[in-house]
């Protein structure tokens, strides 16, 4: 009998890398530094938010998440219609890809950077320009503005950068946007604003520059990470173009009732994040008086770039002492910055190798 066709998938479905997420604590012991996630559980008021809305949960959410968006509206102090939210930023993101992009048209970002921007671009049909990152581990500005061609539809900047650390300061991005085209979409990925003492005066960028959007989430410092959801503030028609891309009620009502409570408590999630941010700046200094070279971080967790060799062998050495933390071939190492006491076992593990090496 003669075979019969099967289905098969798009080739750009086929040939996908697969995302790689942060592998789990195993046991009570293990130290889970692999995803940059928050430590701390969502402050009191998100929890009774979350308890209340959970009842609920056999009901369809608002599919336009309305109490959520007038709730990031006013807290930004911008309009409605400039706001758009998703299940986490990376699902805006895909959303914002959807909108801007078609088949063969670039998206331009720096690399090493989020590892979903190429695989977003690939199932959209989009071409992924990775431009390396300067030696200092910041975005090349100037390589990422030469790139741009008229096919160019997005530039995607992170900052902090993911997985180096690195930010860009308002100066930066007002250079930036003043080197590329109008008709460019820029897009500022601010996954980990809160953690950083200098961050750009974004809102006022956006009023200057139409052409750039804002990309934020409630996964980490908020400590939402298993809600999904997050947000884009953009000028009214590309908001309005993330609103029609977006999966109907990607966003449950769970997480609209934590993310409108968590909005209320700024100062409190604030306050936990300005001490990670201290306590990176802790692991930094002691591990650069071991002798390991790292860049100063602005987000949640601190970047060691390695030889292949040197980084299987620090990731090893993590392992055997429970402690998970996200290697990069060809890369580097990831740390995740989380209490005292298990940034004090990181130290411990860089020391020990840092004389082995000695």
């Amino acid at each position: 009998m003669k075979s019969q066709p099967s289905p098969q998938l798009r080739p750009a479905v086929e040939s996908l890398p697969a995302y790689v997420a942060g592998r789990r604590a195993t046991s009570a012991l293990t130290e889970p530094l692999a995803s940059n996630e928050s430590h701390h559980l969502p402050v009191p008021a998100v929890l009774s938010a979350i308890a209340r809305a959970a009842v609920r949960v056999n009901r369809y959410p608002d599919m336009g998440s309305l109490s959520l968006r007038e709730a990031i509206a006013t807290h930004l102090s911008v309009g409605l219609d400039q706001v758009a939210v998703g299940p986490g930023s990376v699902g805006v993101l895909a959303q914002l890809i959807t909108a801007m992009c078609d088949p063969g048209d670039e998206v331009i970002f720096a690399w090493r950077s989020f590892e979903a921007y190429p695989i977003l671009c690939q199932v959209a049909g989009a071409t992924a320009v990775k431009v390396p990152l300067a030696a200092d581990e910041r975005h090349d500005l100037d390589a990422m503005a030469a790139a741009v061609t008229d096919r160019t539809k997005v530039i995607l900047l992170c900052s902090p950068n993911n997985p180096t650390g690195t930010g860009m300061s308002d100066a930066d991005v007002r250079y930036l946007l003043g080197k590329v085209p109008s008709s460019v979409l820029v897009v500022l990925d601010e996954a980990y604003r809160e953690y950083a003492a200098d961050s750009p005066d974004s809102l006022k960028l956006l009023a200057d520059f139409p052409n750039l959007c804002l990309l934020r989430t409630f996964s980490k410092a908020y400590g939402l990470a298993s809600l999904r959801v997050g947000y884009a503030v953009a000028a009214p028609a590309i908001a309005e173009g993330l609103r029609r891309t977006q999966i109907p009620f990607s966003v449950s009502g769970v997480a609209e009732a934590a993310a409108v409570a968590a909005l209320g408590v700024t100062d409190d999630v604030q306050e936990r994040a300005t001490e990670v941010a201290a306590e990176r700046d802790r692991v930094l200094a002691a591990a650069r008086e071991l002798g390991w070279n790292l860049p100063d971080s602005a987000a949640n967790f601190i970047w060691i770039r390695l030889e292949d060799d040197l980084r299987e062998a620090l990731v090893d050495a993590f392992n055997e002492a429970e402690i998970l933390v996200r290697g990069y071939a060809g890369d580097g190492v990831r740390i995740t910055i989380a209490s005292r006491e298990a940034n004090d076992r990181v130290l411990a593990v860089l020391a020990e190798q840092a004389s082995l090496a000695g």
